[in-house]
């Protein structure tokens, strides 16, 4: 499985033979200005809550690829009207793609659409095959709900976690999530894109090697194997 970082809270996994993007916002990112939207591969794009820092570039893409987008009833609905096809989901309810399963589980969040509409309610994925696990977390404060998620899916083979503070959970309550979430391997994202939510790294790797545990911070456009 690879796992390339497109900045702030935008990945794309290769997982299944297909190309998954989660919550695409680049071309409006100063520090992604080196990924070119129209170079991505794409089946599928995930799309965690409406905020436009996590829509913006799903036309494009889809335009350029013919994606589908999995998200919440209310997005894929709003979505739709611009030749965008859909697959809705909702809170607790999960769907055997031709990649693997995606749940879509909580996020403590808020949702508007780019116009202001309402985005329906927030949330995050876990989505896993035969051999990987993993959640993603989308923009969510800490919540005891992410307790449950280990009890009704496959063990996490690694969570993508928000740790910039102010709009999200930070590092510290991120550390407490991992804990919830029994996964000890955290990919960090949703940081330093914009003044509100600039993090000083080291001290975040410091807390969390003290806690035993492993933050991965990838350089935008830098990809990993996991």
């Amino acid at each position: 499985m690879k796992v390339t970082y497109l900045g702030h809270a935008s990945l794309s996994i290769e997982m299944g033979g297909k190309n998954i993007i989660f919550d695409p916002f680049i071309s409006g990112n100063e520090l992604a200005k080196n990924i070119d939207i129209n170079s991505l591969k794409a089946d599928y794009i995930l799309l965690t809550h409406g905020h436009a820092d996590h829509v913006a570039d799903v036309e494009p893409i889809v335009k350029n690829t013919g994606a589908k987008i999995v998200s919440n009833f209310e997005i894929v609905n709003w979505f739709a009207p611009k030749g965008v096809v859909g697959h809705p989901m909702n809170h607790g309810g999960k769907w055997r793609f031709d990649f693997g399963t995606v749940k879509y589980v909580n996020a403590i969040h808020s949702s508007s659409m780019p116009d202001g509409s309402y985005g329906g309610n927030p949330g995050g994925f876990v989505v896993w095959d035969d051999s990987k696990c993993f959640y993603v977390a989308g923009d969510t404060a800490l919540t005891e709900d992410m307790k449950t998620i280990q009890k009704t899916t496959p063990k996490l083979d690694f969570c993508v976690l928000p740790i910039g503070d102010n709009f999200t959970m930070d590092y510290k309550d991120a550390l407490i999530a991992s804990d919830y979430l029994e996964c000890d391997t955290i990919i960090a994202y949703h940081y330093d894109t914009f003044g509100y939510i600039v993090v000083d790294k080291d001290i975040v790797k410091k807390a969390f090697k003290e806690a035993g545990k492993k933050i991965i911070f990838l350089e935008i456009g830098e990809t990993i194997d996991i």
